[in-house]
């Protein structure tokens, strides 16, 4: 099991460059085992063959992470509890312009939240995100509203 602490700035993307979906995507299927108060989650994921299970914890910038590696069979075992709190989403990666280490994760929604799209970028240290000048193309910063956590996307849709 892998122990982390997340560090992650999250934007929406109002328009999205085209020469940024010219790159493949992969499609990932996300589903919620529990979700508890306080920003704690436990949910599965299936994406390019592959099967996790992750439990979140904490809010805002930094949160804790594990995920274990699931099998295929184990995974769909699981999917049907997810019923009614699950996302689908493409995610294409994309390198930041002069930050090597920097990848920006844009995930456009799918099913329900079509027309959704959202930035993502994982850093090194808080320092590191605080200081990270986004491109002009990305819009309004959602990192600390709930309502775009994807637990809150996969339980009550996209917010008004």
């Amino acid at each position: 099991m892998a122990r982390e602490l997340e560090v992650e700035r999250k934007w929406l993307v109002p328009a999205v460059p085209p020469a940024e979906l010219d790159r493949a995507g992969e499609a990932i299927d996300q589903g919620y085992l529990t979700i508890g108060e306080g920003g704690t989650e436990t949910r599965i994921r299936r994406r390019a063959g592959e099967y996790v299970l992750t439990v979140k914890s904490g809010t805002g910038l930094a949160r804790r992470e594990q995920s274990v590696t699931l099998d295929g069979g184990q995974f769909e075992a699981l999917w049907p509890v997810t019923a009614g709190q699950r996302v689908e989403k493409t995610r294409y990666l994309i390198p930041v312009p002069g930050a090597p280490k920097l990848t920006i994760e844009l995930d456009v929604y799918g099913g329900d939240l079509t027309g959704l799209v959202v930035a993502e970028i994982e850093f090194e240290s808080a320092p590191a995100a605080t200081a990270f000048d986004p491109p002009d193309w990305f819009g309004l910063e959602v990192t600390d509203d709930r309502r775009y956590k994807n637990q809150a996307l996969a339980t009550s849709g996209r917010p008004r």
